[in-house]
């Protein structure tokens, strides 16, 4: 089985990660592949350089590129679990895999504003503006080759909210899982 995560930053991937983990699944992310590509050109890895070599090569090699090459590393006979998933041409090259499910979560933007100041990742916004920014980027923008999460959640197969406690959301977690395997 191969399920993609999509979700706004700090919407609780992470934990739907976890949970998958320990049922045997295989993680893996597409910023493996992005960040691959950053280091071979020498670029430094923040998110913004991140998201634009992300963008570029979308832009000359197709929206689906980043999935292609991360395909190839995978064996599929396995269960695995894709996160990172921030454009439908991601979605529409795993839909080609049989059994492929989307899973995207959001929570409410004052909570994930919350998660990532205590999970202070060294990528993450220390401030508001800055959480707003990434926030905005992710979700929101046009250009056919960027990210596109609010688009690719809406192609979910299952859509999650994790507005509640942890325990909460691990029982939703749960009520997907049993639907899906």
């Amino acid at each position: 089985m191969l399920i993609g995560l999509t979700g706004r930053i700090a919407a609780g991937k992470g934990e739907i990660v976890e949970y998958l983990k320990k049922r045997g699944f295989e993680y893996c992310t597409i910023s493996q592949v992005v960040r691959a590509e950053a280091a071979k050109i020498n670029l430094p890895i923040t998110r913004d350089s991140l998201q634009d070599v992300g963008n570029l090569i979308r832009k000359h090699q197709g929206s689906g590129e980043w999935i292609k090459r991360l395909i190839q590393s995978l064996d599929l006979s396995k269960n695995n679990i894709i996160d990172g998933i921030r454009n439908p041409g991601e979605i529409m090259e795993l839909g080609k895999i049989k059994g492929f499910v989307l899973i995207s979560v959001d929570a409410p933007q004052k909570k994930r504003y919350e998660r990532v100041l205590s999970r202070n990742k060294e990528s993450d916004p220390k401030d508001w503006t800055g959480f707003l920014e990434i926030d905005n980027r992710d979700f929101g923008e046009e250009d056919a080759f960027g990210q596109q999460v609010g688009k690719c959640m809406k192609l979910a197969d299952f859509n999650l909210i994790n507005d509640s406690t942890k325990e909460e959301f691990h029982k939703k977690i749960e009520e997907v899982y049993k639907k899906t395997c």
